[in-house]
């Protein structure tokens, strides 16, 4: 029988990626967006993709509880995917209560209205960034839990909800999945990375340089305690992602409450080894320039992904290569992104 999955925040990066894998796994889905990161083009794409249609588009904020109630009013909604959220850790810093409300606000509204219809399966969207400043890594879902900056700690806060709320609703069912630093495109080259503005994440700013979008990098920093001075992340493709969640969703019931996993590739890359690798990936030079570090960043993060791998069998299957060839492939075939 086929699983009805809502995904907030589908037209994004993560999720439209991760609604492809759904439709192709022969779910029927359902998103809700607002678009303020994102484009509704992303998701006819999706559909292109996966050779089937989207079951229905909602266009509303996850804050608003009118809204979400139709949504589950009309749909039978078996699980929820929670992707809906901003995402900039340097953003959260110059504006941590837009952050607080958009983040931790969206979460509780949507767990409110998901009770209130009877719906008690939620994967949710965290981050490898509520481990903070790391002085071991890799690192496992033990690994103390310290956040440095606004967005770290609402996915932090986020995850003591839910916590929380498992204890005091038994049929509530989740996975919080701390992913590391998702990146690249799917293969067909028709999503990608997209962001309103000027990106927050070095990949779409590399690949706006080489497509002349951009005049260069700013590299924050190079005074890390790293073999080269930069930031080193655990990069890991989109679509080893969006597997991962939809892995989760065949797994979710296997126990209840609610349960931790990281999504990475046990395998880190600093900032100038990431900008050597899209050099050849792309064949394009990345003029670069060292400034100061970024409030709120930390030198290395870098997961163990040991349990989910013992767990469900997942495990990230492509390499940096593979996430800088998808990725400058999809700005070539979409020099301005999802505009015309």
């Amino acid at each position: 029988m086929a699983r009805t999955t809502l995904v907030t925040g589908g037209a994004g990066f993560i999720g439209s990626h991760t609604c492809v894998e759904l439709l192709r796994a022969g779910d029927e889905v359902v998103v809700l967006d607002d678009h303020s990161n994102s484009s509704p083009e992303a998701l006819e794409r999706v559909a292109k993709i996966a050779g089937r249609p989207i079951a229905a588009v909602h266009v509303a904020d996850v804050r608003d509880r009118k809204a979400l109630d139709a949504v589950f009013a009309s749909h039978p909604i078996d699980a929820v995917i929670h992707f809906a959220a901003k995402k900039a850790v340097g953003e959260s810093v110059r504006i941590p209560l837009a952050y607080y409300d958009i983040n931790v606000g969206g979460t509780t509204a949507l767990v409110s209205a998901m009770h209130a219809h009877g719906v008690h399966r939620l994967v949710f969207s965290s981050s490898c960034s509520v481990y903070g400043d790391a002085t071991t890594v890799p690192l496992t879902e033990e690994s103390p839990t310290a956040p440095t900056n606004p967005y770290a700690t609402t996915k932090w806060t986020c995850e003591r909800i839910l916590s929380d709320l498992c204890r005091h609703v038994p049929e509530l069912r989740v996975l919080a999945l701390r992913y590391f630093n998702p990146a690249g495109a799917h293969p067909t080259g028709l999503l990608g990375e997209d962001p309103r503005g000027v990106p927050n994440n070095i990949m779409p700013f590399l690949t706006q340089i080489a497509v002349g979008r951009r005049d260069g990098l700013s590299v924050f920093g190079d005074d890390y305690p790293t073999p080269d001075g930069t930031g080193i992340r655990d990069y890991i493709h989109v679509v080893d992602v969006a597997e991962g969640h939809r892995t989760a969703l065949d797994h979710i019931d296997d126990e209840p409450g609610m349960r931790v996993f990281n999504l990475g590739t046990g395998r880190g890359a600093s900032v100038l080894e990431l900008v050597r690798a899209f050099e050849k990936a792309s064949g394009r030079p990345v003029p670069y320039r060292v400034t100061a570090r970024r409030p709120g960043d930390v030198a290395e993060l870098v997961a163990d992904p040991a349990k989910v791998m013992a767990a469900w069998g997942w495990t990230a299957r492509r390499d940096l290569a593979a996430i800088c060839r998808d990725a400058w492939n999809f700005q070539q075939h979409n020099p301005y992104g999802y505009a015309s």
